[in-house]
Formats: C-alpha cells, structure tokens, sequence
C-alpha cells in the first residue's frame, strides 16, 4: 500500500525539505495589506519580518482554500492508496474543519485521512516524520491515522516572546495589560498543551524565562511522559522567530540540562510568528516513532 503524506506549512516544513523527505506540504497563506502570499513559495521568512515589523502594514494569516486541499490530494490519489493529511491543531486554526469536510465528499472518502492530533509548528513536523516512519513499516493509512491520534496529547510546547506587541496586535492581550506587561519588561512564557495558547509564566528576563522553559519540560519528562522517557520515545526540538543564534544557544543549555540531544532547530511558521513577532524562543517535546 502507499500512502502520500501531506502538512500544511505551519509545520515548518520547506518545500525544499519536503521535496527531501519524500512529502507534500500545502502553503498557508499570509494576507499583507490585503494582498494574498504563500509561504515559502512566494514569501520568505525574510520578506515576512520585514512587513510585520513595519506598524504600516497590516499582516494576519488564513488557511488553505478547500480547493487546493481538495486539488493536492486528488493528484495524490492517482499514485498512492492513502492520503494522511496532518494540519495544524483544531485549537489554533479552522484548518481542520474545512479539511474534514473535504473529505467527506465521495471522492475522497476512505482513501483521505485528516489527522486532528493537536499539533502545531515542530510538533506538526515531528508527527510528519512519524507517519513517514510508519508508512516504511508498511502501515495502512488507517493504521498510521490511529497512532497518531492515540499520541495527540503526547507533546508540549513552551515559547516565550521578546515583545507583548504582537500578542497585543493579535488580540490575544488587552491593550492594558499589554502595556501594564511592556512597561515591567515581562517576558512571558506561553505554553501549547495539545490545544490552546495559554499563559504559563511572567518572568522579566529572557535568562530567566528560558530556565522556567527548561524547568518545564524536564518536569514533563519525569511526570507525564516519564515511561515514554526512560523508554527512549521522547524527543525535544528548539524553534525560534528570527532568532537564530540565541536558538543555537539555546540547543546547547537544553541539550546540556536535559541530557537529551535536540532533534532539530527551526524556524516557527509565518502564521504563529504573526501573532508573537521576532526575538522569540521555544522548546518542545514529543513522543517519537522512528
């Protein structure tokens, strides 16, 4: 059986490296000052900072037309048995449901898998690297569709910003308290658990937020995730936004504090880094199946 593999860009995954791994990954659309961009295709991570940090120019992000899913999958489909779609979580985008519903229509049912499986950035592309993994093993689509919903809380995410402006942009903070926050100089530490962004921590420095990050997942690998831990099952990534060398850095203290090497560094996707802006740090863990 052979099963195509397909994310959406917010798994932070290039096309260049897609064209690598051997899977599809569907661009996310940025709107800049009305006008549509696809990630990596026709937007750089470059060109994208460069608007966002520019208060003249108004910069969200969209999903996938249902067309384009629809029109990837059905080429797919002329060469594999399967398709396992893996977008980013319910919680964070309206991806999944408009993908669900395409794939409910007749042509592609039974043969188009839509993972909701609570993942979002490096967690994503580690859930992509697995249904690969599971897909050389000679799994079936349906087999590689449970497993990775069976892990789907299996992962967390803790990320910490440099400014509350672009929280404060996105509505994700008042305007009070964005301005209570910038004035103390917090440097607050948001974390994902499976599904929403929430509030985790207000530190001031950025030395000691990536501490209470550190604290944070080590505290996971020992509690949550303790067998999947000592079982070898657990990986940690690091990302960033625009941020590059302080991520280094920091792969270097977490590797050093968690005695477990970091899998990967990557950039966060264009539509999570709309909403946090530059500077920012994250790490995550997840479990692992290759």
């Amino acid at each position: 059986m052979k099963i195509a593999i397909v994310a959406d860009s917010n798994s932070g995954i290039t096309q260049a490296e897609a064209k690598e791994l051997g899977v599809t990954v569907i661009p996310t659309p940025s709107i800049i000052n009305g006008e549509t961009f696809l990630e990596d295709i026709n937007l750089t991570q470059e060109q994208f900072y460069e608007k966002l940090k520019d208060d003249s120019v108004t910069v969200s992000s969209s999903q996938p037309s249902s067309y384009d899913m629809a029109d990837t999958w059905r080429n797919l489909l002329k060469e594999n048995d399967n398709v396992i779609f893996i977008p980013i979580s319910s919680g964070l985008s309206e991806t999944v449901h408009s993908a669900q519903h395409v794939a409910e229509d007749p042509e592609f049912a039974g043969k188009v898998f839509v993972i909701d499986n609570k993942r979002v950035s490096f967690t994503q592309k580690s859930a992509v690297l697995d249904a690969l993994a599971l897909a050389k093993q000679g799994k079936t689509g349906k087999e590689i569709a449970d497993w990775l919903m069976e892990t789907s809380m299996q992962s967390s995410i803790y990320i910490t910003v440099d400014t509350l402006k672009y929280l404060k942009k996105g509505g994700r903070l008042t305007p009070a308290v964005a301005a209570i926050g910038t004035l103390l100089k917090i440097k607050p530490v948001l974390q994902i658990q499976g599904d929403k962004l929430d509030q985790f921590a207000k530190p001031r420095k950025m030395h000691d937020a990536k501490k209470i990050m550190l604290d944070a997942i080590k505290k996971d690998l020992d509690t949550r995730f303790n067998d999947l831990y000592k079982a070898g099952k657990m990986t940690i990534f690091i990302a960033h936004t625009e941020n590059l060398a302080e991520a280094e850095i920091f792969k270097a203290e977490a590797e050093e504090y968690l005695g477990l090497p970091v899998e990967y560094i990557n950039p966060l996707s264009l539509s999570v880094s709309v909403h946090i802006g530059p500077g920012s740090l994250a790490i995550a863990c997840a479990v692992k199946e290759r």
